[in-house]
Order: structure tokens, then C-alpha cells, then sequence
């Protein structure tokens, strides 16, 4: 990788660049946005069966009364319930659609899994559980043993329900509950109600003709199927050996699977319809001299930091060093003072220097230049989430791996032997969907649960015309009524720093009512309006660069609106969000709630 310090020695044509980005641009833009991905429902319901969990699993249906019913069992509902507990409230229930707790890391167990935000930062509770991961950037399998370590720390195997999925929750407003119903008959009546299903929790597939036509095996990442292809995460992919083997999707998933893949499959095939930015990891053991020389409080301090330096704050050091905020450093544009405006054409140049660094780096690793060139990636920093791995590029210097550049218009069709592009059949054994999840889109859809609030009105026709929350974590018309999610709250490439500080301000919420006396809580109209109207205001700067950019699930895939606005975070720092519930807490007022 080129040094910093040659950034700016790069010389740059910026005309023929952005021209340049504008034309890859253009190739990938669809009148159909996101309705060219699909649900796995109906035909492809199969998609979404659980190969980690029992079949045969059969309980008695639970009628019970709870302060709380926490929906999923992710990092939220985990840390959800850990909150609860450390306010002491101790009646909550939390149900999981899985087998076990985890969330993300429960169900993405696609060989190679692991998290590209430094485990240090990301993994919870590590200096309460006292836990230190094994390494920089954990492997999947280390962090849902962590979910597990914290479940269990925190007693929570007792208050769950796994394998149960919540299909309705209505608001009873002559009890001031609410009536959670699940697919195994359960009957919760909650006072509280918690959704925690998380940003990854739905997945999705691309709407390409023919999908379920496919003669051979087929499975979405976020559903791997080991008994088809042995080995686990880490590898040993024996079942693949003699199996031609084509996967789609190069995005954050895609690129941590693909190196493993590469190195069993007989042959492999990656279709490609926008590359990623491939910046170099970096990961390492963890040293444990390093750990025994920190103090007390040094993990919210890294956490800090990191959320400080990737909102464009100024930070004596640079206490993670990765590539999140080498990027940022490096887009910043020369230094300027308190009281100057740095230039945007200056801020154009760097920003485009440090993606001219990440193209020769593709360049000096891929050996044939067409493949080199079809892994450029032609876009502003942050039109998509970077990517950072250390074997990725690599991969396709295997004789075995065929990288099939689709040149932005996507698969063309698939047919029982295989996948078509441009007229040319791809015959293969097995299809591999790394397509994703649904992002920031319909809540409702998302979440998978026909609320019912006061009056009868449902969440889906409240928000018809986009999200309208305080906090992105009330929203009036349903009392008692939290969500986690990033919609309306605060952006972090770390969301877990921010479902921590979210917790924390529902259990604390939730502890205060209780301990008040406090039948029905939910924010004034007044308090939602004016946080939408900053949502609005203070993403007005990112929409108007999204609009520029590639298509992606960032901006909606190049088709973005109003109810799209609505969708899309709290754009300040995450760390004036943070403290903004601090302050709201310290207070002790529930200023802007409306209580009974």
C-alpha cells in the first residue's frame, strides 16, 4: 500500500475521474431501486430455514404476565436484557426466532465470518465480563460465544424463548399492555414492549429471473449449509472439493467468504455487479502485555475515540489506528484552522487520492490486469461501507477462481444448469446468494411484526409516510413502545457503541415508570416533530452526496425519496448522541415523554 505520506503525490485528473465515476454510475441505475430484491417467502421460503437449530423442537405454548418483552435476541436484546437486570427488573421475556442468542452472529455463519470494526471496540461488555478477544478483528464464531458468555453472565437463558417467532403485538388500552401472540401460541401480556431485531436480521435475495430454477444446491450466506458443504467457519470445506461452485455478491459478506471458498471449491465462480473498496486488514493476536497495560474505563475510552474520529473530530491520537480511520485522515483534505472552511475542491482531491491508493493496491496484488481492473471501484469513499481484508484480492490469483464482471447490469438470468450473463451459461453444482438484508427500508416490513397501537392504528399505517420517532426509539401513538435500530438514531460504523447507549436509556426508561408508578409512557408530538425536522436537516448533506453516488442499499439503490429521508439516521456525531441520553438521564425529568 502506498504510504500516507505519498497521498498526496498521486496525480489526479479530476474532470476525467469524475467523469469516470458518473459513467459506472449510470451503468448500474434501475428504475425498479429496491424492489429488485425479494423476500424469502412462497417459493423461496426455503431460503430461510434455520440449519442450526431442532426441528423436532416442540414446548408448551407460555401464558404469561411480564414488565417487558424483548423481540430478538441479538446484541440488543442481549444487552436489552443485561440493562434490565442492572436496573433491577428482573420479569422480561425475550424472544428469539433462532436456536440460541446471537443475532447477527448467531445466523451469519458463512465460513470466514468475522468483524471488520477492531473486536476491542465492538465486543460488549468485555471489561464487566472480563473477557479479551483472541485476536484484532474476531472471528464470528469467538463473538457469538461471546453473546452466549454474556447471556449467561446475565441469567437470560431463563427469560428465553428461542425458535418462536412474534407475530402480533396490540396495544390493550384498558390494561395498558401489551398482548405479544407467537407461533407457538404463546400469549405474553407485557407492560413494555422492546423491539431489538436488529440492522441484519431479514434477509434478502436478488430479483433475478428463473432464482428458483436452479437444479442444483443453492443457500443464502446468512443460512449456510455445512451438511452440503462440510468443514465450519474457519474452513475445511471438503463437501466442495469436486463441486463447480458460483457465489453472488461482493460486498462485506462476499469478501470474507470468497478466500475460503477459493481454496476448496473445484472451481469457483464470483459474479460481480459493483466492486468493493478493498482496503488491507491489518489483523493480528491479540497481545496481552498490551492488555494487562490498560486502565479501568479503556474500552468505552477506544470506543470514544473511534466514534470521535470517524465523525470528523480532532483527537490527539488515533487510539485504534485501522483502516475506518486512516480513511478518514486521509479524505480530510489539508489542515485548516478553527475558523476555516476547508476547501471542497481539496476535499474532492484527497478523497480521491486515497480511492487511486485503494485501485493501485488492487492493481500491485491481482496479477492479470483485466481481472485487476474489473476489481477497481469507480466511487466516492462511503457511496458504499469500505471492505478491509488481507486474503480477498489474493484469492483471484488462484488458477481455480473466475471473477465474472457483470459491468454493472447485474445476473441476466438463472436456469437449472446454472447462471447466465451476457448470453454465456455458467453451469455449476452450487449457488451461493450473498445478497444481503434489508436496510433502513420499510420498518414494518423489516421487522416482521404487525404492531397494533392506540386506537387500533397499526405501526405500518402510522408510518406510511416514513418513520417518526424521538430518538429513533419512541414514536407516539404507541406507548410503552421501544425500538432499537439505526433509523432516526444515530450512524456508527461501530452500531453496537450505539445500541449499548440505546439500552441503557430504554432499561433506565423503563426502571424510572416502574419505580414512578408510571402506567403509560410515549413521547409528546411536539419532541417527535422537532427530532424528525433535525433527521431532515441534519442529513440534507449525506443525501445530497448519496444522490451522487453508485447504487447501493445506502441510498436505496439510486432511488431515493422523502419516506427514504425518514429512513436514515440522526446525522450528528454519534457522540453528541450519546451524550444528549446522558443528559436526558442525568436530568431525571423524562423531559419530553408523556406519562400517565
Amino acid at each position: 500500500m502506498v504510504a500516507d505520506a505519498n497521498l498526496k503525490e498521486i496525480e489526479i485528473d479530476l474532470e476525467a475521474l469524475e467523469r469516470k465515476y458518473a459513467e459506472e454510475r449510470a451503468k448500474r441505475l434501475r428504475t425498479d431501486g429496491v424492489d429488485q430484491f425479494q423476500e424469502l417467502k412462497g417459493k423461496l421460503a426455503d431460503f430461510d430455514k434455520d440449519p442450526n437449530a431442532d426441528p423436532n423442537f416442540a414446548r408448551d405454548a407460555i401464558v404469561e404476565d411480564v414488565d417487558a418483552v424483548l423481540i430478538g435476541g441479538g446484541f440488543g436484546g442481549l444487552l436489552g436484557g443485561a440493562r434490565l437486570r442492572e436496573q433491577g427488573v428482573d420479569s422480561f421475556r425475550i424472544v428469539e426466532k433462532g436456536a440460541d442468542f446471537g443475532g447477527t452472529w448467531y445466523w451469519n455463519r458463512y465460513p470466514g465470518a468475522a468483524c471488520d470494526v477492531e473486536s476491542y471496540i465492538y465486543m460488549p461488555m468485555l471489561e464487566e465480563l472480563g473477557y479479551v478477544p483472541t485476536e484484532r478483528y474476531a472471528k464470528g464464531s469467538e463473538i457469538f460465544e461471546h453473546c452466549q458468555r454474556l447471556a449467561r453472565h446475565y441469567d437470560l437463558y431463563s427469560r428465553a424463548l428461542f425458535q418462536t417467532v412474534v407475530n402480533r403485538a396490540a396495544w390493550d388500552e384498558k390494561r395498558n399492555r401489551w398482548v405479544v401472540t407467537t407461533d407457538r401460541g404463546d400469549k405474553l401480556s407485557a407492560r413494555f414492549l422492546v423491539s431489538c431485531t436488529g440492522l441484519l436480521s431479514t434477509p434478502k435475495l436478488a430479483k433475478i429471473p428463473g432464482v428458483e430454477s436452479f437444479a442444483g444446491h443453492s443457500f443464502h450466506t446468512s443460512r449456510w449449509d455445512y451438511a452440503y458443504s462440510g468443514g465450519d467457519q474457519t474452513g475445511n470445506l471438503t463437501g466442495l472439493q469436486d463441486k463447480r461452485v458460483g457465489i453472488i455478491g461482493t460486498g462485506s459478506t462476499g469478501i470474507q467468504a470468497i478466500p475460503v471458498l477459493g481454496q476448496w471449491c473445484k472451481e469457483l465462480y464470483v459474479f460481480q455487479r459493483t466492486p468493493s473498496s478493498i482496503d488491507e486488514r491489518g489483523n493480528r493476536p491479540t497481545d496481552y502485555q498490551w492488555i494487562k497495560s490498560l486502565k479501568p474505563g479503556w474500552q468505552l475510552e477506544r470506543r470514544n475515540n473511534f466514534a470521535s474520529i470517524l465523525a470528523g473530530g480532532k483527537e490527539d491520537v488515533d487510539l485504534v489506528q485501522d483502516g475506518w480511520t486512516a480513511i478518514v485522515k486521509d479524505t480530510a483534505g489539508p489542515g485548516v484552522g478553527a475558523d476555516e472552511q476547508a476547501d471542497p475542491k481539496e476535499l474532492k482531491l484527497a478523497e480521491m487520492r486515497k480511492m487511486e491508493e485503494t485501485r493501485r493496491r488492487i492493481a500491485s496484488i491481482v496479477k492479470d490486469p483485466d481481472t485487476a481492473e474489473a476489481l477497481k471501484p469507480y466511487y466516492t469513499y462511503f457511496c458504499k461501507r469500505p471492505c478491509f481484508h488481507d486474503e480477498y484480492l489474493d484469492t483471484f490469483n488462484r488458477p481455480n477462481v473466475h471473477l465474472v464482471d457483470t459491468q454493472g447490469k447485474g445476473i441476466e438470468r438463472i436456469v437449472p444448469e446454472g447462471v447466465v450473463v451476457e448470453g454465456k451459461t455458467y453451469e455449476l453444482d452450487c449457488l451461493v446468494h450473498s445478497t444481503g438484508f434489508e436496510w433502513l427500508g420499510d420498518y414494518s416490513k423489516e421487522f416482521g411484526v404487525e404492531v397494533i397501537g392506540a386506537g387500533g392504528v397499526s405501526l405500518a399505517d402510522a408510518w406510511k409516510d416514513g418513520p417518526r420517532t424521538l430518538y429513533g426509539m419512541h414514536t407516539r401513538g404507541f406507548p410503552n413502545f421501544f425500538l432499537m435500530h439505526l433509523i432516526q438514531a444515530a450512524g456508527s460504523s461501530n452500531y453496537v457503541h450505539t445500541a449499548d447507549e440505546q439500552t441503557q436509556h430504554i432499561a433506565f426508561t423503563i426502571g424510572e415508570c416502574l419505580r414512578r408508578g408510571v402506567q403509560t409512557v410515549q413521547p409528546t408530538e411536539q419532541a417527535v416533530e422537532s427530532w424528525v425536522q433535525e433527521v431532515l436537516t441534519l442529513g440534507s448533506p449525506r443525501r445530497q452526496f448519496l444522490e451522487a453516488c453508485t447504487p447501493g442499499y445506502y441510498n436505496f439503490e439510486g432511488n431515493a425519496g422523502r419516506v427514504s429521508a425518514l429512513n436514515e439516521f440522526w446525522c450528528g456525531s454519534p457522540l453528541e448522541y450519546n451524550r444528549r441520553l446522558q443528559d436526558w438521564r442525568a436530568d431525571g425529568e423524562l423531559k419530553d415523554l408523556e406519562t400517565s
